[in-house]
């Protein structure tokens, strides 16, 4: 063994291995090994371990060959002879060693472990003999303590019982006014009592649910709570809407009720003012002695018809219920919630309004349309106006103000554009006076309206409009039915009819005997009526506008002028114009003119009667009457004259009956047109400008410059230029008159066949006819 332990020893290496195998644990012997499969099972084998990679059923193919392939050393398969035997026996000496020190640790305790066991054995015995003993004595205890047990848990259980009725009691004591509460509040909430209701919540919350707030039904009253709180906004709000839903129904019922009131009251001032100023006349009259009975009883009259008035008229409390208002808002502010109330409500007739101010398509049409109109707007606010003084917060004057400023400028926009639409004076007259009560109306209640007034001088303007429109009509209808003649008159009665429509005073004809005639024809005492017909019809509009009588006046008297020189003096031009009117007429036109310019001051006495203003005022507008319209007259005149002069000769020419014109007719007919120009550029008419009246014999000139001259050439050549020299030579019409003179060559002039001249002329007609006629028929084919 010395030897063999000798000749181990000079391998160094195989120390190193047995070390790191009793140094490394079990399962990792292989890789420490990296041994040959014969080795590392003889290892395992002595060292009793199994490798945890590999067990006996898996055989020879299985794990172990391949750790035998990755546990193979170098160090024992080296050169070295008998290595892998010396390692061998030196691992059998290392296990040797390790059995003897085991067996040793083994004898060395093996006495005590006996020892202990033989003492186990005799104290098992007296432990036995205890545990009978204790078993027994338990027993005794057991018995003997039984009914002392039964009657101490009788003891307990009655105390425990008597402590709880106790407790019961008094805490039933403090729940009972809690669920009396409780069941006031369901009660109250059965009867919609909801801001009563509110206010027990209050008292559960802070006096009642802190007493039992440990208990289990007060969690589930107090959870409950918020829910019922909802329930009653949710109600409340429910109600709001019905409210909301109720008044905008019933917008334009408040609205006819508020501006009837309004318009009473109004004609109960005016009949009071008139009766005053009754009064003052007849005591100025009488000297202090009037009956006074008589007044009294007339102002009484006056009063009872009031109070009549009054008990028919609902007020706007009489046609809703705003009790659903106040209840929501009282709701709301016990909530906490005021201000969720108040944007809801704002915002819900904001929408409100919004619908209201938009209008019917045919509003216009008819004067129901506007006042349905005006109702709903005036309903609307008067209810606004209400909740304001009845309620604390929830609208505000700015508020009311913001809406309403928002509203009238809607309103005047959509007025403004449905009344232009109207065309028929009546209308706007109707429309003015749905104005005027719709802005007394809202005055009444707070409401600024000096826009509402300044629109209606617009309409007013409008309204004039119409007006001119109107007597436009009636203008033609009287000048359609004259026979521009002076009036026969027969005898006195028939004077003084004529002069009662018309203010005509002529000393020299009042002396002339019967029968006579007045210079007019029977259209002027009917224009100078109509004249006052649209003075009272304009009066009409300006009434109850709270404008000053001198404004008043200046609007009359600014509409008159109008219909004198814009409307009458259209409608004359029209008339002179028409072709059934000869100079006999335009005569008579002139003379009736003349008696409607001197009619003027007359009409100006007329309107002052009605305003009370003088005309010596300063800013008194004066009216101008026809006075440019007569030079105007003249002019149309003239320039008729000279037309139906120029057309008159042209048709000369071109007549059918005209067989043929020679050219020394040609030449005397131009002379003649010389004469004519002459006329128009001596200005036998003042304010004519330029050559205007010349252009009526422009056509007839160039025709005869044509044919003067000769210049075929330029015309054809220049003919559908702007800028041609003979632009209004009708092709048709030198056809006509060159055919004609044509046809006269050839029967004057038997022997011009034999002259150069005349032959060449004659070809030259005959050429410049076929293009005449080319150029006719190239218009005709276009055409």
């Amino acid at each position: 063994m010395a030897e063999n332990g000798e000749g181990l020893g000079t391998v160094p290496e195989h120390e190193r291995i047995l070390q790191e195998i009793e140094s490394t644990d079990t399962a990792c012997v292989g890789p420490t090994l990296r041994l040959p499969l014969e080795c590392v099972c003889v290892v395992w084998h002595d060292f009793h371990v199994l490798p945890t990679c590999w067990s006996p059923e898996e055989g020879a193919a299985g794990s172990p060959q391949q750790l035998g392939d990755e546990c193979t050393l170098r160090s024992v398969y080296d050169d070295q002879p008998n290595a892998h035997k010396k390692f061998m026996e030196k691992l059998d000496a290392c296990i040797r060693n390790h059995d003897k020190e085991i067996e040793k640790m083994c004898n060395f305790h093996h006495q005590g472990f006996v020892d202990a066991i033989t003492e186990l054995l005799k104290v098992r015995t007296d432990a036995e003999k205890l545990k009978v003993q204790v078993t027994d004595t338990n027993r005794k205890f057991q018995d003997a303590g039984k009914e002392v047990i039964v009657q101490t848990e009788d003891i307990i259980r009655c105390r425990i019982q008597q402590r709880n009725i106790t407790t019961v009691v008094e805490k039933l004591q403090l729940c009972l006014p809690v669920l009396e509460m409780y069941s006031k509040l369901k009660e109250q909430m059965s009867a919609k009592r909801y801001y009563s209701a509110l206010k027990t919540m209050e008292q559960l919350e802070n006096v009642y649910f802190p007493r039992v707030s440990q208990y289990r039904f007060c969690q589930l009253m107090i959870e409950n709570l918020p829910k019922l709180r909802e329930d009653i906004k949710e109600i409340s709000m429910s109600d709001l809407k019905d409210f909301l839903e109720s008044i905008r129904k019933h917008s334009d019922k408040i609205g006819e009720t508020a501006m009837k009131q309004a318009q009473q009251q109004k004609t109960f001032s005016v009949a009071l003012q008139k009766q005053n100023r009754v009064q003052f006349g007849k005591n100025m009259h009488f000297n202090g002695r009037i009956p006074e009975e008589r007044n009294e009883v007339e102002l009484k009259r006056a009063f009872e018809e009031e109070d009549e008035n009054e008990e028919e008229v609902l007020t706007v409390q009489d046609l809703v219920d705003f009790s659903p208002v106040y209840r929501c808002l009282h709701i709301y502010s016990v909530l906490g919630d005021e201000e969720t109330f108040e944007n809801y409500y704002r915002k819900q007739r904001k929408k409100q309004a919004r619908l209201v101010l938009q209008p019917q398509s045919n509003m216009h049409e008819t004067v129901d349309g506007y006042r349905r109109y005006f109702t709903q707007i005036v309903g609307f606010f008067v209810v606004e106006d209400h909740i304001l003084h009845v309620t604390q917060g929830l609208v505000t004057r700015a508020y009311t103000d913001e809406l309403w400023n928002m509203a009238l400028s809607k309103i005047i926009a959509v007025l403004r554009a449905h009344s232009s639409y109207c065309t028929d004076p009546d209308l706007v007259l109707e429309l003015k006076n749905l104005i005027v009560l719709f802005a007394d109306t809202l005055q009444g209640y707070g409401f600024p309206v000096n826009r509402l007034f300044d629109l209606l001088f617009e309409i007013r303007d409008q309204y004039n409009e119409t007006l001119l429109k109107k007597w436009a009509g009636v203008f033609r209808d009287i000048f359609e039915e004259d026979n521009y003649s002076p009036i026969p008159i027969v005898n006195e009665e028939e004077y003084k009819v004529v002069i009662s429509k018309f203010p005509f005073q002529d000393p020299d004809l009042e002396k002339q005997s019967f029968p006579k005639k007045f210079p007019m024809s029977q259209s002027v005492p009917h224009i100078y009526i109509q004249v006052k017909e649209f003075i009272y019809a304009s009066l009409k509009f300006s009434e109850s506008l709270h404008r000053s009588s001198t404004e008043i006046d200046d609007m009359l008297r600014k509409s008159t002028n109008l219909l004198l020189t814009r409307t009458l003096s259209s409608c004359l031009l029209n008339l002179i114009r028409k072709p059934h009117i000869g100079l006999t007429e335009l005569v008579q036109i002139i003379i009736n003119t003349t008696h409607l310019e001197q009619a003027c001051r007359y009409l100006e006495d007329f309107i002052t009667n009605i305003t009370n203003i003088s005309q010596e005022t300063v800013h008194t507008t004066r009216l101008y009457g026809l006075s440019t319209f007569k030079g105007k007259v003249a002019q149309t005149a003239c320039m008729s004259a000279c037309q139906h002069l120029s057309t008159s000769l042209m048709q000369m020419l071109l007549d059918s009956e005209l067989k043929q014109i020679s050219m020394g007719a040609v030449q005397q007919f131009n002379l003649d047109v010389i004469q004519c120009e002459l006329f128009a550029s001596s200005e036998p008419v003042p304010g004519f400008q330029g050559d205007t009246l010349q252009l009526a014999f422009i056509d007839l000139r160039q025709l005869l410059d044509l044919f003067m001259v000769w210049d075929w050439s330029t015309y054809l050549a220049d003919y559908g230029q702007p800028a041609s020299k003979y632009l209004r030579v009708n092709p048709n019409t030198a056809l006509t008159l060159l055919e004609k003179m044509k046809d006269t060559s050839k029967k004057n002039n038997i022997f011009a066949q034999f002259r150069k001249n005349d032959r060449d002329k004659q070809k030259l007609i005959e050429t410049v006819v076929k293009q005449l006629r080319s150029l006719v028929n190239g218009m005709s084919q276009h055409t």
